[in-house]
Order: C-alpha cells, then structure tokens, then sequence
C-alpha cells in the first residue's frame, strides 16, 4: 500500500522542523508548538501524526538511521573484531564528516539528551549483534564488551566533531588499530 505523499510530505517538514531546532536547542527544551511553528503547521496536523515530540523524535531517530546505515559502508563479514571495529569506526567517522553541518550542532547540544541515549542504542544493537559472531573467541560478555566500544566509539565521534583540525581521520585509526587487540 502506498501512503499518501501529503503524508510523508507533512513527516519530512515535522523531521526537518525538529532538526533545525534541535541544532540551537536541547530536546527537553523544545515544545510541540515550537516544531509546529518551525514547520508552518497547526498542532492539530502534528497531532494527527504523532502523539507527542517524543513519537516524533522516534520517528527522526529511525530516518536517521536508515541514513546512517545507507552511508556508514563498513565491512559487516570482517574476519575479526577489531577488523569489525575500525571500519565501523572509520565510516561513521566519514558519515560525520561529510554531515557535520547537520549532526554537530544536535550531537553537541544533546550529549546528555535522550536523543543521544537513543543513538546509542541503535549503535549499541549492531555493535552488539556484530560481537555476537565472535562470542565464542571471547573471555569477555558480549554486553560488557559492547559497552566499551560504544564508549569509545562516541567519545571519539563526538571529540573529532568538536576538534576537527586535531587529528585527522587517518591519524584517529591508526591510533585506534593500536589500542584494540585482535581478538
């Protein structure tokens, strides 16, 4: 069935609306009728889309990864873990560097946000699932180690948004493929 497209029209603009707001804002600041008024619409349109910014951010969340998941080009039948990590690594990196005009201002602006507590649990998830694969090779639980490349893999995106003159991307692997063993 094909949905109409004043519909998917309507999402984008309220996707687009919370987007921009966010770049300025935290997402706890932001109230539906500001996306309302970003988006030229009346709360009652946004009402017969989602039943509250929440739903929305949601909604947001999952376009974006769709985006990610489109760009981010990583080997996924990687012969190891770290072979695993560092092209993951390596593609949000490029993903970051060719959409930080979008995605720094709201990284920035919600790193203690529920915005970033859902990203990392869509990263979370596909790091988790890829470390699943090699959970036999591993003295380590699978959600211990997952937690501790997930927090590394965000404090590394969010100090190369933040720096992004310190090191190259480059230079950020290879220092990297030191730090993690083969396992």
């Amino acid at each position: 069935m094909k949905k109409d497209l004043r519909i998917i029209k309507t999402q984008n603009n309220l996707r687009q609306a919370l987007t921009n707001l966010l770049k300025n804002n935290s997402f706890e600041e932001i109230k539906v009728s500001d996306i309302c008024s970003e988006a030229l619409i009346n709360r009652s349109t946004f009402y017969a889309h989602y039943n509250d910014k929440y739903e929305l951010l949601l909604d947001m969340i999952n376009e974006l990864k769709k985006d990610i998941l489109l760009k981010v080009d990583y080997d996924k039948n990687s012969n190891n873990i770290r072979e695993y990590y560092l092209a993951l690594i390596k593609s949000l990196l490029d993903f970051m560097e060719n959409s930080q005009n979008i995605y720094k201002p709201i990284i920035i602006n919600n790193r203690n946000s529920i915005i970033m507590d859902i990203l990392l649990d869509v990263i979370s998830k596909d790091v988790e699932n890829n470390l699943n694969d090699y959970k036999n090779t591993l003295d380590v639980p699978v959600d211990i180690l997952t937690k501790f490349y997930i927090g590394a893999l965000v404090s590394i995106c969010v100090s190369f948004l933040e720096n992004p003159n310190r090191y190259t991307k480059k230079e950020l692997i290879n220092y990297l493929s030191k730090l993690i063993p083969s396992i």
